[in-house]
């Protein structure tokens, strides 16, 4: 059989070889299994005492149900608790077929592809902030409670990262900020909105976020103590090729206040052209063209006038991967059960804009 699965076009399911044979993987969860075994060794009966001291002993049944609400009370209200899959791939599907019945989710999607591990990687750290602020913007409310609690938990990392590491706090800057927009515009028109969770959960994560905005305003920047060779050693050459590969405006402007020379280099005419060529067509500059005092075209200001009116190309260093052959979504490196003669051919990188299109229905 080529499948181990209901579905005969799937991938099947992930088995283990144990000493008392084949088991299949479950889904785990670390902090509902410690729950469970802190739980397992209550007592099947439960004497409580009112007020009038009179006791009451609860049946097995009784118990056992008893157990099972501490069990989802204690997994509900520790925050930091995360659902964790061996898997790290999801089959994305729209409809119901003779083998499958249902849809895949914007919120299972985002608990099953580990974000929370993507940020510790560099290359994918971009990458997980700007789907984040995509899914702030527009599909918050889409969320599952338990999708909202694993985004608010990755914040926290992402926050707490910046703070350690001052990786690039401009990005998460912009994304608390449409963060919190959203999060107004929800609280003040709540029943006309759908809010998943009470209405103090959402004031208590924006005071939060609040918090967050506050402490990346104080954020002061560790001086780098560096005997060897500096970034200012290198030939003017060499300086001004790595401007040029540059893709975004504002890295240009904050390598340019590092010193002297390079604030020379970073306010090149054909330096901006080429970000305004390489980010826009020709049609699109030329009806915004914007002449400068001497006459000449100031390409600086056309780059950020043309960034309010049409998008700007995304680059990253790592990005999830959509298999068109088994409608998989991946990370490239941990890769997927493929079934294609030629896999490699079937990969398509999704930018976050296309994650978010594959579950709008």
């Amino acid at each position: 059989m080529p499948f181990l699965g209901q579905d005969w076009r799937s991938p099947g399911w992930r088995w283990v070889k144990t000493e008392d044979g084949w088991k299949r993987c479950e889904p785990f969860s670390p902090a509902l299994e410690d729950g469970n075994n802190q739980l397992n060794g209550i007592s099947h009966t439960v004497i409580l005492t009112g007020d009038d001291e009179d006791e009451e002993i609860y049946s097995t049944e009784d118990c056992e149900f008893a157990a099972k609400k501490r069990k989802k009370d204690h997994f509900r209200n520790n925050t930091d608790s995360q659902c964790f899959y061996r898997e790290k791939w999801i089959y994305v599907h729209k409809e119901s077929t003779k083998e499958r019945h249902g849809y895949c989710t914007l919120g299972e999607a985002f608990n099953r592809l580990d974000f929370s591990s993507a940020i510790q990687d560099i290359r994918r750290f971009n990458y997980v902030v700007k789907l984040l602020q995509l899914i702030a913007k527009s599909q918050l409310t889409s969320l599952s409670g338990a999708a909202q609690k694993n985004y608010f938990n990755i914040l926290d990392k992402i926050v707490r990262k910046v703070m350690e590491d001052q990786y690039n706090p401009r990005l998460i800057k912009d994304l608390l900020q449409d963060l919190s927009s959203t999060l107004c515009i929800l609280i003040r028109g709540v029943g006309k909105s759908v809010l998943v969770g009470n209405i103090n959960i959402w004031i208590c994560r924006l005071e939060t976020i609040l918090l967050w905005q506050q402490q990346l305003k104080n954020l002061q920047m560790n001086k780098q103590v560096n005997n060897g060779l500096t970034l200012s050693d290198l030939p003017l050459h060499m300086l001004n090729n790595i401007l040029y590969r540059f893709s975004d405006g504002w890295d240009i402007i904050t390598l340019g206040q590092v010193t002297p020379t390079l604030y020379m280099l970073s306010e090149d005419r054909q330096l901006w052209k080429k970000l305004c060529q390489y980010h826009f067509a020709e049609k699109q500059f030329c009806r915004h063209l914007i002449p400068s005092e001497k006459g000449h075209i100031d390409w600086k200001l056309m780059y950020f006038a043309l960034q309010k009116y049409y998008p700007i190309k995304e680059q990253y260093g790592d990005t999830l991967h959509f298999c068109r052959h088994c409608s998989i979504l991946f990370w490239k490196d941990t890769g997927h059960p493929c079934t294609a003669s030629d896999p490699n051919t079937c990969l398509m990188p999704v930018s976050p804009q296309h994650f978010i299109d594959l579950f709008k229905f």
